[in-house]
């Protein structure tokens, strides 16, 4: 590959985008057996009341979110950056506490109530901090591999490729391995955490292995990276700001539905391993709204298509509220809403290296960390709403496990899985449509004017060496 070519132009092989997307299809493994099982070992296994479930997400996650800051904060101060890149190393080292942390978190015990809820929640504030450390720095590797948007918007489709297979195999496999521990169910949950935080190492360790860092930017030594500057990072970059809120949104949105789609199948339809044909074909859906999306961003821009997925999810949501009572039409209409979040899902990490651009064109300090982690940040917020919320509502509706729910809780499961998605993903699109600006023609003019002040400052130090060089000779 030419080091040389023209950095807009410049193509990535299919090998390196293939490596990139098994990334997110690792971390995924390990992240989501979390977000779809880990309430429900809270409730059904640990014997925990779902208030407590809920105020453990609550808690672990906003305290990750400041990890996310750490995060940044560390990778903007890298100064003595070796051959393996600025990014890189934090992928394949911190990958291994993550998948022994994601597994601990599925031990069961018989300490009281008080120790179970302290344990719970200390593995799951040590999961978020190596998950920072790796995920964080795998997100923001993106401006280093590749200056061309279309090359960006490919990454992200393989990104969310392989967060779709991560969290399809999830969906469909966690629970079968579970099960085949019927007589002791808690070493189920344990053995089958065991099996996927393995598969999800591997992968990492194949992303470390099969991607470049090519544009590797050392922060300059005047600009100290902090906590604050990471925070305000946001707020000084009205783009990514519309894009962290409307990230809150599709994020919390998406994560409720998860949460709460095991507690839909088992009580509402009566069928719990319908959520494994459910997660097939929707999950598929979802791949296929991915492959879609380079193209459909080639024809009608990032914005127009992010809209367009969410018009998507909130349809699907209204028509499984009001006819989604049988099984065939629950994953027919689940398949819609989640064929539109593969555009927005996907788009999100096509978007944010566009507003590490926008930043480095309007301060003229190129800061991939603290956009990237304050843009994470918002997430963690998010994740941290979505976690608790489910473990609120649960308890408000009158949730009991393992028994026949009341019709008072029934109605509230569905208002859960459909509702609120739906509610949220209306704020998003109002939010996308009205506030973001950053169009492919402005990107384009802001990359352009970006190389120009780079060469006007190569020139203006060659010259000021050539002076230099004469003075001493004279």
């Amino acid at each position: 590959m030419n080091r040389n070519a023209d950095p807009l132009t410049l193509k990535l092989s299919l090998r390196e985008k293939c490596a990139y997307g098994m990334g997110d299809f690792g971390s995924n493994l390990m992240l989501c057996i979390g977000t779809l099982y880990l309430l429900k070992f809270y409730t059904d296994e640990l014997g925990m009341p779902a208030f407590y479930g809920g105020v453990i997400f609550l808690v672990a996650k906003f305290f990750t979110a400041f990890t996310d800051m750490l995060t940044g904060v560390l990778l903007d101060s890298r100064r003595n950056i070796g051959e393996n890149g600025k990014f890189r190393p934090f992928i394949l080292y911190a990958s291994v506490p993550v998948a022994l942390v994601a597994t601990a978190q599925f031990m069961a015990n018989d300490f009281s109530l008080t120790v179970k809820t302290a344990i719970a929640t200390v593995l799951f504030m040590m999961f978020g901090l190596f998950y920072s450390l790796m995920n964080c720095s795998y997100g923001a590797m993106v401006p280093a591999i590749t200056k061309n948007p279309d090359e960006r918007a490919q990454l992200a489709a393989w990104r969310q490729g392989g967060a779709t297979l991560g969290l399809l195999l999830c969906t469909v496999g966690f629970m079968p391995v579970q099960s085949l521990f019927n007589a002791n169910p808690s070493q189920g949950y344990f053995f089958a955490a065991l099996l996927f935080a393995l598969c999800g190492l591997l992968c990492m360790w194949w992303c470390y292995n099969g991607v470049q860092e090519r544009y590797v930017e050392v922060t300059p030594e005047h600009h100290k990276p902090s906590m604050i500057k990471s925070f305000c990072a946001i707020f000084r970059n009205p783009p990514l700001l519309v894009l962290c809120i409307a990230n809150l949104c599709t994020l919390a949105a998406f994560n409720i539905k998860l949460a709460i789609q095991v507690y839909y199948t088992q009580y509402v339809l009566n069928d719990i391993h319908l959520l494994s044909w459910m997660g097939f074909f929707s999950m598929g859906c979802i791949l296929i709204g991915v492959f879609l999306v380079p193209g459909a961003v080639k024809r009608f821009g990032k914005k127009q298509v992010y809209l367009g997925g969410l018009t998507l999810w909130a349809t699907g949501d209204v028509l499984n509220f009001l006819w989604g009572s049988s099984s065939l039409m629950f994953v027919f209409f689940s398949c819609m809403a989640f064929f539109g979040t593969a555009f927005v899902n996907s788009l999100n990490w096509a978007l944010v290296p566009d507003t590490v651009d926008y930043g480095e064109w309007k301060t003229g300090i190129r800061t991939e960390g603290s956009v990237y982690t304050g843009y994470t940040f918002s997430r963690k917020i998010s994740a941290a709403l979505a976690g608790f919320l489910p473990g609120i509502m649960l308890t408000q509706i009158g949730y009991v496990p393992n028994t026949l729910q009341s019709a008072t809780t029934l109605l509230g499961l569905r208002q859960l899985i459909f509702l609120w998605p739906c509610g949220l993903a209306i704020i998003a699109a109002l939010t996308m449509g009205f506030f973001y600006k950053l169009n492919e023609k402005r990107f384009a003019f802001i990359i352009e004017e970006i190389s120009t002040r780079k060469n006007k400052s190569c020139q203006q130090s060659a010259t000021n060496t050539e002076n230099k060089a004469s003075a001493v000779t004279l």
